[in-house]
């Protein structure tokens, strides 16, 4: 019998594929400077700083809140068979904040690089993470009855937004 390819696999693994390229996309992948025009200048000091600070912001989060999960961390969408629901710290504020981090530490260094299409792949993984989180979400609501209710308390991937 012939197995499918890895990234057919039941548990998302084509999810982590494709985050692995947007991410290397966003860290060494073209920034557009080369062929599009520059940042405004005024704009070039804030961006470098709010920049600076979203990519710092993003990246503890992400930490923490992996950090948080525990044991129950895994690149997969999908759950682990002996996971357990994590509602509490970063989750309590919303519940994809790995997600949430890495969106802001990828917007964060498009603003610090000032490269256009380094701003359009960040972009992209907001919309990737929100798609992937769909199918995440889809496993943890028939693994867990109560979190049905913990989306309706805990906004998905920005905090009091979305």
């Amino acid at each position: 019998m012939k197995h499918a390819p890895w990234w057919h696999g039941q548990r998302g693994e084509a999810y982590v594929a494709v985050q692995a390229v947007l991410l290397g996309l966003i860290l060494f992948g073209p920034t557009g400077k080369e062929t599009l025009p520059p940042w405004p200048a005024a704009l070039s000091g804030p961006a470098t700083i709010c920049g600076l600070v979203l990519l710092v912001a993003g990246g503890l989060i992400s930490v923490a809140a992996a950090v948080g999960l525990g044991r129950n961390l895994t690149p997969l969408p999908h759950p682990r068979n002996d996971c357990q629901l994590v509602e509490t710290g970063l989750y309590g504020w919303v519940r994809h904040p790995i997600y949430c981090g890495l969106i802001l530490a990828g917007l964060g260094w498009a603003l610090f690089v000032q490269g256009w299409l380094t701003l359009a792949w960040a972009g992209l993984l907001l919309v990737f993470f929100d798609i992937k989180s769909r199918r995440e979400e889809a496993w943890l609501m028939a693994r867990f009855p109560t979190y049905a209710a913990y989306r309706k308390r805990v906004r998905k991937l920005i905090p009091y937004l979305y």
